[in-house]
């Protein structure tokens, strides 16, 4: 899994446009996007990504997507799969319970989620927006295969699951992916109480506010990131964040100014 990904949430609106986002995710692609995050509920995200990626190295590929908890039990989980399949054009590389279903056991939507894997739709299973309660649940449910990742919020300004969530994660060697990295912008208006602290950094490494908030996220364990962008210049800029490391004293800093 790539350690920074390109979120594709598409509002009702946006799927209005759905050949200018082909091409933006054409554009990630070319410059050098390999994973992409969707979902059912993202409209019409799942499609606009399958025709992006149509005539793509599928190898090279690390595509994620959601059922929503409406549809977790057995029979309607493994016909969610198979229409997101049927939009993407392609398997799916992890495939995530979207939130907690008040309904339906988890052990019933992780033996659907096994019986996708056997049947080739889907390469691994997981999680999202699921605390460390809900995830041990969820890993105690698992017989056949494992859950490898939890898909939550996570950026300098909401740490939360630093307290329980991740340190679970961390032990038992479960991905973080981290949704709103950048904390939908607000952790890159200066108005922002830890703004100049980040702008600062910044400065020190000859990096953007946003490259050092990436790079702080990815440093820690485990930890991959989907930022969303539409432009060029913000996806070439989020791919900056890569390559480099700030330093321990820095990352020390930045976690005062945005404390938990």
């Amino acid at each position: 899994m790539p350690v920074i990904g390109l979120g594709s949430y598409l509002s009702v609106s946006e799927c209005m446009r759905r050949d200018h986002y082909i091409a933006v995710f054409k554009k990630a692609l070319e410059v050098g996007y390999r994973m992409f995050d969707t979902a059912e509920a993202y409209n019409c995200s799942e499609e606009v990504i399958g025709n992006a990626i149509s005539g793509f190295s599928r190898g090279d590929l690390f595509i994620v997507s959601k059922v929503w908890p409406t549809h977790a039990s057995f029979d309607d989980v493994l016909r969610s799969a198979r229409a997101s399949v049927r939009r993407l054009g392609t398997f799916i590389d992890l495939y995530l319970l979207h939130w907690p279903s008040r309904d339906v056991p988890i052990s019933e939507t992780i033996r659907a989620f096994e019986r996708l894997i056997d049947d080739g739709l889907i390469r691994f299973m997981g999680v999202s927006n699921f605390d460390a309660k809900a995830l041990m649940e969820a890993m105690g449910a698992a017989r056949k295969y494992e859950i490898v990742a939890n898909e939550v919020k996570y950026n300098l300004a909401d740490r939360f699951i630093e307290r329980d969530l991740m340190p679970m994660a961390i032990k038992e060697n479960i991905a973080i992916i981290a949704y709103s990295p950048l904390g939908t912008g607000s952790l890159l208006n200066p108005s922002n109480p830890g703004y100049e602290v980040l702008r600062r950094i910044a400065a020190k490494y000859g990096k953007t506010p946003a490259q050092v908030a990436l790079n702080w996220l990815i440093s820690k364990p485990n930890t991959v990131a989907i930022p969303k962008a539409t432009r060029e210049e913000h996806l070439r800029e989020n791919l900056g964040a890569l390559g480099w490391r700030i330093n321990q004293e820095d990352q020390k800093q930045l976690e005062q100014a945005y404390p938990i």
